[in-house]
């Protein structure tokens, strides 16, 4: 966790160089445009406090939507004729996958220092994880806690710099993790996919609509399909670079990463390569619909 922490407030530094308020007399009530020294401008309006958790009805509904519309209906099948083609494939790429990691002596498994340790509810919970091998670094990166800290380094510096464009970006990371978390979670119940560790048949067993309690209590078992982890993570990569688009490392560093996790998944058990592809479809998706319906006005020098 305190490697990760590091890590991601290194990389945020960039995005909040030089750049200047002023004010736009062309905007009502004189408001404020945000100059950079590449020659964009924008303007940006606040969001409200916690207004993500209003916006999630809503655009969970318009993306599906927009997802089933005509002009979008070829990539659907692309995804799910993607996802037929590695159906095939899975366990071959598994079997592949773990050989080459053991004769690289990358670790199958996840291994880690708890940074806390809680008993809650007579239940062992660990708060924060420090990892002891590569594997484990590049799936920890997949957890959901990477988009809330990325989400908290947004927020800190647009109130501390009194940035819009970074409280939009915090605040449309955040809707992007719950919103995808409560969706992931519906489509893992629905298909009841059994992870490549605890697999029972070459591919993984399905069994749709466990019982809830078989579904809480056994999640390997059930919660393969579509892989959140990299849903998660890749929401977060579409909507930082939507918002600083001159911030052209973004995409290649944040897809490379994506690519390592969802390696690391394969590696360890959690994941199907078939999960993928309509994990990657959620995320990009979804973050490129929230990113944009929120975008900041661009005024550019390009």
């Amino acid at each position: 966790m305190i490697s990760k922490i590091i890590l991601i407030s290194l990389t945020q530094l960039p995005l909040f160089a030089n750049t200047q308020r002023l004010p736009d007399p062309s905007l009502p009530g004189n408001q404020k445009f945000y100059y950079e020294n590449n020659g964009d401008s924008f303007y940006c309006k606040k969001p409200g406090h916690f207004s993500f958790i209003g916006h999630i009805p809503a655009n969970s509904f318009g993306y599906i939507k927009q997802t089933f519309e005509k002009r979008n209906l070829y990539k659907a099948g692309i995804v799910a004729g993607s996802t037929v083609v590695l159906l095939l494939l899975d366990q071959k790429i598994t079997n592949a996958m773990q050989r080459y990691c053991l004769r690289n002596n990358i670790s199958v498994k996840e291994n880690f220092s708890p940074i806390i340790k809680l008993k809650i509810g007579g239940k062992q919970t660990i708060i924060g994880k420090i990892p002891k091998n590569i594997n484990t670094a590049f799936y920890d990166l997949g957890q959901g806690s990477t988009n809330i800290l990325l989400a908290a380094g947004f927020y800190v510096m647009g109130r501390l710099k009194k940035d819009n464009r970074a409280l939009q970006t915090a605040s449309q990371l955040t809707e992007a993790f719950l919103a995808l978390g409560v969706g992931t979670q519906i489509l893992k119940y629905s298909t009841g996919r059994e992870n490549p560790s605890d697999a029972t048949l070459s591919g993984g067993r399905w069994r749709p609509f466990p019982s809830f309690r078989n579904f809480q209590n056994n999640k390997a078992k059930y919660d393969a399909f579509p892989s959140g982890h990299l849903a998660t993570f890749v929401s977060a990569v579409s909507i930082i670079s939507e918002n600083y688009p001159r911030k052209r490392w973004i995409k290649p560093v944040g897809y490379s990463i994506a690519a390592l996790i969802s390696l690391s998944m394969i590696n360890n058990g959690v994941h199907w390569v078939s999960d993928y592809p309509l994990g990657i479809a959620l995320g990009y998706g979804y973050g490129k619909y929230i990113a944009r319906k929120n975008k900041c006005k661009f005024k550019t020098a390009w």
